[in-house]
């Protein structure tokens, strides 16, 4: 038969897809999937914002134009006190940076350069410029750091100038370090001497190399003025009078302005003339007269200029003419107290008669957090009946004797007082043959020891034990600040030194960040004034609240005032001298109030040493200068506002400065100046080799803002030997000396500086070793140590006497400089 014929078919080349069901009924989640991000009834493509919208070509001219008009307001506002004939003057400060620069001839070749003949003065003069309808008021500064600040703190525009000659010495880099840190407005550099260079080669290197050095201070600093070129001269008075100057933010917060004169009319009253600048002066507010203290509004009255007539001729000022008083002080005006009243501090007073408890003798031993230890543990009174025990027994086996079952006939019985030698406690059963003494038994069937026979602890006598101390401690000698860096905070007690005396008011605290610091314990030894110092709560609100204050009343910016302050000294009129720059800065409310005052710090890392804490330093922040001795602490925000203390602030670090003076609103700028004595170690040699000038710029930093309430916790750390290691337990020395103290701190939980946790379980013998558990076994080379913490509190700032710089001292180190 033939085989079945099989036939075949093909495949459908078309597939047919049926249409899917659709509920009607279908949930939320699957409508969601189906919509897949889409939202109904939202064009596409349409922006939200309006700054996501797409403006047509109108409005973007529109919005142009009105920030155009913006713009244009804001610089009129700004200007506006320059402008009209009784218009304020620009306050144009000189400053040589070289011992060859002369301010006269800067002056003298700027008023050329648009034909003005005026007569160049030594004190702060005005020069009309009628070309630009402008004035300026030149402040011709000598070669004084604290003249130079007090000029430029309330000029207008800074001119520096550098020699084509001389290089800038010491005290010229001085004072331009000190301007950079202090606050600048417009800052202009000229150049003095090239017309003594004939070559044009040599003349464009050497502008080249000044270039190169004020932009390595002032990378802003494109153009370089020079003062024997004409054109350059009058470029440089066309931009001082039409330039905006910038200001600085923290003087333009206040009320401040230049003397123009100073008069002494009467003993109790002195008379500053000159413009209000800044915000409007209220009389109710204190002044800051340069560094002679702050100072009461007695009265403000009108100062204008006398005008001239048409011909030329000055109308003289009418003798008779009444003056016109334009503020007085009401009852709303600061005194000049900076503490609280006694009364208010007696309301704190716990005791009501101004003194305060001391902690009580009764507490067995160390503050960890809010609780001492051991203080509650009364163990049995020692008059109690005396408990009999076979003998041989030792402390720990004689508290489970009820004595019920105890035979009293027989010689094996003995009394045993619990706590008849307390100094004697024997060891615990778990604790081994380390815990005993070799005068003590053996221990007993019951007692087995996880130590071998080998490693029994020996009490070793007292000159061994020197020996062998000071032989530990003769590896780590180093010099106290190479010390700080390597071991901070690591102090070593002498033998015979007792620990619980000589560390009576430090704690002990589980965290440095979040335990309570209880203040309870530190109120015997606050600062005498501690309590009447101002306390703010709400550091912000108070600042935004005054600084609003100052923007209404008073009078108002660009008025040429008399102010008549009472209380100056009469020393005053006796050192006055008009070529020495008098400035007048108004305190926003309470600014003269004492409390504790925050500053960060910043030392150069170009700084050769390090500044040990309480070493005493010249700040200035804003208008005001003091002497102090700080405290620094570590920078940052904690939720106990608990610090620790820093002995010594090293090259490149930052910290916290504290100390007791009056507060200033606002993040004001701060500079450390530090007064050395030419020819000794700490004053030594600048960097590049020149003489020392006797005050150098250590630091600079911001005001923070003040407060009572921050714990500057000073650290110790005793540290210990491991001895003898079994596992977890370890045998500890070198850290306490007798068993006393052993006792007094076993509280504090014990660290190792490779991360290991313990706690002290049982003292051992008389020399202060003791036996320690750890959270897991430690290397025989770990350090073992304990934290103990006491408040530092800071110190009262001294108002700065005198100059900040002798002026003779800098001028024997210029001419030490040329000489060499």
């Amino acid at each position: 038969m033939s085989p079945a014929v099989v036939q075949h078919s093909h495949r459908p080349t078309s597939k047919v897809a049926n249409k899917p069901f659709k509920s009607k009924h279908a949930t939320k989640g699957a409508l969601r999937n189906a919509a897949k991000g889409k939202v109904a009834g939202q064009e596409k493509g349409q922006r939200r914002t309006p700054h996501q919208h797409v403006m047509s070509k109108f409005d973007r001219r529109n919005q142009a134009k009105q920030r155009q008009l913006a713009k244009r307001k804001e610089h009129i506002e700004e200007t506006a006190i320059f402008s009209g004939r009784d218009g304020a003057p620009r306050i144009v400060a000189v400053v040589p940076l070289c011992p060859d620069s002369d301010p006269s001839f800067a002056i003298k070749q700027l008023t050329q350069s648009v034909d003005i003949e005026a007569e160049i003065e030594d004190r702060p003069f005005r020069v009309s410029v009628d070309r630009f309808k402008q004035k300026l008021q030149y402040v011709p500064l000598k070669r004084d750091l604290t003249s130079v600040l007090d000029g430029t703190r309330v000029a207008d525009f800074v001119v520096v100038m550098l020699s084509a000659d001389e290089e800038v010495d010491p005290l010229g880099e001085l004072m331009l370090r000190s301007l950079e840190s202090q606050g600048l407005s417009t800052l202009v550099t000229v150049v003095q001497g090239m017309d003594k260079l004939e070559q044009a080669k040599q003349k464009q290197q050497v502008l080249n190399s000044l270039k190169s050095y004020i932009t390595h201070f002032h990378p802003d600093q494109d153009k370089l003025y020079v003062l024997d070129n004409r054109q350059d001269c009058s470029h440089l008075m066309r931009s001082l009078c039409s330039t905006t100057p910038k200001g600085v933010r923290w003087r333009d917060e206040r009320s401040w302005m230049l003397a123009d004169e100073v008069q002494f009319p009467t003993p109790e009253s002195t008379v500053i003339t000159g413009v209000v600048r800044g915000k409007g002066l209220n009389a109710d507010r204190l002044v800051q007269l340069g560094d002679l203290g702050t100072y009461q509004i007695e009265k403000i009255v009108a100062a204008p200029l006398p005008k001239k007539r048409k011909k030329g001729d000055e109308m003289p000022v009418d003798e008779e003419q009444p003056e016109v008083v334009l503020g007085t002080p009401t009852e709303d005006q600061d005194d000049l107290a900076d503490l609280a009243p006694d009364a208010a501090m007696d309301g704190d007073d716990e005791m009501g008669d101004g003194t305060e408890s001391v902690a009580p003798s009764s507490k067995k031993g160390v503050l960890l957090d809010d609780h001492h230890y051991f203080s509650d543990d009364d163990r049995e009174d020692i008059t109690a009946k005396p408990k009999r025990v076979p003998k041989g027994t030792s402390s720990y086996q004689a508290a489970w004797f009820l004595g019920d079952d105890v035979s009293d006939s027989g010689s094996d019985m003995e009394d045993f007082e619990m706590q008849d030698e307390p100094e004697r406690e024997e060891a615990r059963p778990e604790d081994g043959l380390e815990g005993y003494a070799p005068n003590e038994q053996e221990p007993t069937e019951g007692a087995p020891s996880e130590y071998p026979q080998s490693e029994m602890f020996v009490d070793l006598d007292d000159d061994e034990d020197a020996q062998q101390l000071e032989a530990y401690r003769k590896k780590r000698k180093t010099d106290e600040v190479q010390d700080d860096r390597e071991f901070p905070d690591e102090i070593e007690l002498p033998a015979n030194v007792i620990a619980r005396e000589r560390l009576a008011r430090y704690r002990g605290l589980k965290s440095l960040r979040t335990s309570e610091w209880v203040e309870d314990e530190d109120r015997a030894h606050e600062p005498e004034d501690w309590r009447r110092l101002l306390k703010i709560s709400d550091y912000q609100g108070s600042r935004s609240r005054f600084a609003r204050e100052a923007l209404v009343g008073g009078v108002a910016p660009g008025t040429r005032v008399h102010v008549y302050l009472r209380g100056v000294p009469a020393s005053f009129e006796k050192t006055y001298s008009p070529d020495r720059p008098v400035t007048l800065v108004s305190l926003l409310r309470h600014e003269q109030k004492k409390t504790v005052v925050n500053y960060i710090i910043n030392l150069s890392a170009d700084f050769p040493r390090s500044i040990k804490a309480k070493e005493e330093l010249v700040v200035q922040c804003g208008p005001r200068r003091f002497a102090i001795n700080p405290i620094f602490s570590q920078p940052g925000n904690t939720p106990n506002d608990v610090h620790k203390f820093c002995r010594y602030l090293h090259p490149g670090q930052s910290a916290v400065v504290s100390f007791m003076g009056p507060v200033t609103w606002g993040a004001v700028p701060v500079l450390f100046f530090e007064r050395t004595v030419p020819g000794t170690e700490d004053a030594g040699q600048e960097a590049d080799g020149q003489p020392d000038i006797g005050l150098t710029l250590v630091a600079t930093g911001t005001a923070l803002p003040p407060s009572t309430s921050r714990v500057i916790a000073k650290r110790v750390i005793l540290t210990g030997h491991p001895y003898h290691i079994h596992k977890k337990i370890v045998t500890v020395r070198y850290m306490f000396f007798n068993r006393e103290d052993v006792e007094w701190f076993k509280a504090l939980p014990l660290w190792t500086k490779r991360g290991r946790s313990g706690y002290i379980k049982e003292s051992l013998g008389t020399h202060g070793y003791f036996k320690a558990t750890f959270d897991g076994r430690i290397n025989p080379q770990d350090a073992i140590g304990v934290s103990l913490y006491k408040r530092v509190w800071p110190r009262n700032a001294r108002p700065l006497d005198g100059p900040l710089l002798d002026a003779q001292a800098g001028q024997a180190a210029s001419d030490d400089m040329m000489i060499g």
